[in-house]
């Protein structure tokens, strides 16, 4: 099969028979729903971006499966050429989408359970390995979208799975049948799950023989019998319901999504078994996914900070103020921050290795440091766009305020007249581009697109913490005291 175009993935999504829920109501046409649909048109792009012969080398890639051209998204990385090339893509999808456009996951999962299903089969002579590669094969000729699953719920997370009071609060192997297993639980904070064709599930930490039935992961479609989800809430989500709803919905095309996928008691045959108890290799394949999805994050928020500086500078030249050198300072500062998380991203390919298994992952430390610092500037860079912005960002009236002919003046004065007068500023624009500069600014700051670039930058790939733990063990501190010592003198085995 051919690469899709955007219109046909969102035409492929039709056939699906995804239980989607919203508001305590099942959603029957959720393709079609204006909460969604946004989200839909950034998984579309990166769909119309691969047949765009301009972005060729960036969004394809030649399969080392097949030998077929195939979108890089799904694309197992073959060299430091590669991981380099996935961070660049993902600069340029945010770019333009200024928004979450939801296949890093999948991209991330393959690759981290790709390597690690090949080294579990080294160890027990299990077929994980085998079942993966036609499992990917079958997700590239077709062309499909996938949803990298990995965060539970987790309960109380001073328990481990099997001690919480509700079992079900890890995703769990309930039943093993001669043809495949029933999974029970959940997943939640999943980005783009409603958008996928398929799912593809991972532990979400480290486990002991105790957890077994946890150290579990598959795929299955979404529209799997037992399988539903309930979408989450974003901030100003319902300005999207809004009758003729634009200049204040701020990004009108484009948006994110997340949502809690539950599975109730769904069967797996065992061709889509990729670890089915072998705890032992639970912590390598979060380590392995997380450290790629962590690389992910400078490419994808910088292509969104891309924007983000740019609305930033429009506001300023249309307040009348681009000529203040402090706000020149300001965009400069917003620059630098982006292109330092943009430069942690390509370092830490840069410095990829090969897998036992053939594919390349990035340097785990560098990987790390480089979601640490995506944890922090994004909010530095929105805070910079606010002072630039001004407080008429969140006290503008509404578009149809703008737009009302209803008198109030002496002089016959409509509601539009007076915000159009009162609400007008350099010359440079109109009253209406700099409400949509300025509502577009609200949107990413926050609005409903501050989740993935505010929150998501935060605790996505793992909570800040994460990433220290990480960097506390491979930042090898012994080597380092070593190298302190050769030079003070001091004997190599003093304490």
């Amino acid at each position: 099969m051919a690469l899709m175009t955007g219109k046909e993935y969102i035409e492929s999504l039709r056939k699906l028979k995804t239980r989607v829920y919203m508001f305590g109501e099942k959603i029957d046409n959720w393709v079609d729903h204006p909460m969604i649909r946004p989200s839909i048109n950034c998984v579309a792009m990166t769909y119309d971006l691969a047949k765009d012969p301009q972005y060729a080398d960036l969004m394809t890639a030649k399969s080392n499966l097949t030998g077929k051209t195939i979108n890089r998204f799904a694309h197992l990385h073959q060299s430091t050429d590669d991981l380099k090339k996935k961070v660049k893509m993902q600069r340029l999808c945010g770019q333009k989408t200024a928004s979450c456009f939801q296949r890093c996951v999948g991209m991330d999962a393959f690759n981290a359970v790709f390597s690690t299903t090949y080294e579990i089969d080294q160890k027990y002579g299990t077929g994980y390995h085998k079942n993966f590669v036609e499992y990917l094969k079958y997700i590239q000729e077709n062309d499909l979208i996938v949803d990298g699953a990995m965060t539970d719920p987790k309960g109380d997370r001073a328990l481990s799975p099997s001690a919480q009071k509700d079992a079900d609060l890890y995703l769990r192997i309930v039943e093993r049948k001669k043809d495949g297993i029933v999974v029970r639980g959940a997943k939640c904070h999943q980005t783009g799950s409603i958008n996928s064709h398929e799912h593809l599930i991972m532990p979400t930490i480290a486990l002991s023989e105790v957890d077994k039935d946890y150290a579990v992961s598959f795929a299955c479609p979404s529209d799997a019998e037992g399988l539903f989800m309930i979408y989450g809430r974003q901030s100003c989500d319902t300005r999207k319901l809004e009758e003729g709803a634009d200049v204040d919905l701020g990004n009108k095309q484009f948006g994110g999504q997340e949502a809690l996928v539950v599975f109730d008691d769904v069967f797996i045959p065992n061709d889509r078994i990729f670890l089915c108890g072998e705890y032992d290799f639970a912590g390598m394949m979060v380590e392995r996914f997380a450290g790629y999805h962590r690389q992910s994050y400078g490419g994808c928020k910088v292509g969104v900070g891309d924007v983000v500086i740019g609305a930033a500078a429009l506001a300023a030249d249309y307040n009348g103020a681009a000529k203040a050198s402090h706000i020149k300072d300001k965009l400069i500062e917003m620059t630098h921050l982006n292109e330092t998380l943009y430069s942690c991203g390509i370092a830490c390919s840069s410095e990829g290795c090969k897998t036992a298994a053939g594919n390349y992952q990035i340097d785990l430390l560098l990987a790390n440091v480089c979601k640490q610092n995506v944890t922090r500037f994004p909010y530095e860079i929105v805070r910079l766009a606010e002072d630039i912005a001004g407080g008429l960002m969140v006290t503008m009236p509404s578009e149809k305020d703008f737009k009302s002919d209803t008198v109030v003046g002496k002089n016959g004065e409509t509601i539009g007249d007076v915000c159009n007068k009162y609400f007008a500023a350099a010359p440079t624009c109109t009253t209406e581009e700099r409400m949509r500069i300025l509502r577009f600014l609200e949107n990413i700051c926050l609005g409903s697109s501050a989740v993935g670039y505010r929150t998501e930058s935060m605790h996505g790939a793992g909570s800040p913490q994460a990433q220290r733990i990480m960097i506390s063990r491979q930042g090898n501190i012994n080597a380092k005291k070593e190298l302190a010592k050769t030079i003070a003198g001091i004997k190599p085995n003093a304490q």
